[in-house]
């Protein structure tokens, strides 16, 4: 049952999950042209040159990487932002991969200096698997390792027409008080989800407060503006790992297969069991020593 405390809400979460969150980070922001781009670093245990770049999906935060990013900690720092018109970042006027591609490479060129950098792994789920993999191939002498979770690839013949343009987001909403929105909170795609300590926390963190009553945090036009990856084919040479849920709803079928015989000679594809397409979620101890080892074997 859902209340307005989560502190209560989240008490019978894993310890490991409540031990992380305790865990927190420098709240830091950078200025662009066309607004200003939230993000959190946590600095390594140890003094390191590698850093870990952790990118959400689609109206989502950075705050789902929250009870995450304390256990990549050991060898690596680890940045996790708010992708322009989501979470704490500002809204914006328009939104293509270009310059959600510049809001990734500012914060890790940024980062990079200040903190020695020599290896960046970026990781992404979901839409955050699509930049990655972007970044990655326009910017290949910054990024040294690779992990898409869950994304959803098309194929250059993909019809975009025929598919329509409904997303994932909606028009906002506003509700009167802060649990009649908290209750509203879905995955999406739908699925089941068995760390609902996990949901809840997420959930605290996806909605505001203004004059108008409670809302989601995303601008609603996001979706519907953003430019779609015509035709993009990646073309990192990095070593890459796909990640995806056995029981995601996106990943299946054609859509593997495409995948596959696609980038199958350029990343490493593996299942993970009992996952929906919200992977993060459903197996974040088994995703946190993913990341942790193929940090290791970054070149």
């Amino acid at each position: 049952m859902i209340t307005n405390n989560i502190k209560e809400d989240i008490e019978n979460a894993a310890e490991w999950f409540k031990k992380n969150l305790e865990i927190l980070p420098l709240d830091k922001i950078a200025k662009q042209e066309e607004g200003v781009v939230s993000y959190s670093l946590w600095e390594a245990e140890h003094k390191s040159s590698n850093l870990i770049v952790l990118i959400h999906g689609t109206g989502a935060h950075k705050k789902w990487w929250y009870p995450i990013a304390p256990s990549l900690r050991k060898n690596s720092n680890v940045i996790a932002l708010d992708l322009p018109g989501m979470g704490d970042s500002d809204h914006r006027e328009s939104y293509t991969m270009s310059n959600f591609g510049d809001a990734i490479t500012d914060i890790i060129e940024k980062e990079k200096s200040n903190l020695d950098v020599e290896k960046i792994l970026i990781v992404g789920h979901s839409l955050g698997g699509h930049l990655a993999g972007y970044v990655s191939t326009v910017k290949k002498e910054l990024i040294q390792g690779l992990i898409i979770i869950d994304t959803f690839i098309k194929p250059p013949d993909y019809d975009y027409e025929k598919a329509g343009n409904s997303g994932p987001l909606r028009m906002i909403k506003y509700y009167p008080d802060k649990l009649s929105i908290l209750n509203r909170f879905r995955l999406m795609p739908k699925q089941e989800c068995n760390n609902n300590w996990y949901l809840r926390y997420i959930a605290e963190h996806s909605i505001k407060e203004d004059a108008k009553g409670w809302r989601w945090k995303f601008d609603d036009g996001l979706f519907h503006r953003i430019q779609k990856l015509w035709g993009f084919e990646f073309s990192f040479d990095c070593p890459t790992l796909f990640l995806y849920g056995s029981e995601s709803l996106l990943i299946r079928g054609e859509i593997l297969k495409h995948i596959s015989k696609t980038y199958g000679d350029k990343m490493h594809l593996r299942e993970i069991k009992d996952a929906g397409h919200h992977v993060p979620l459903d197996q974040p101890l088994e995703l946190i020593g993913i990341i942790n080892k193929h940090m290791l074997e970054v070149e």
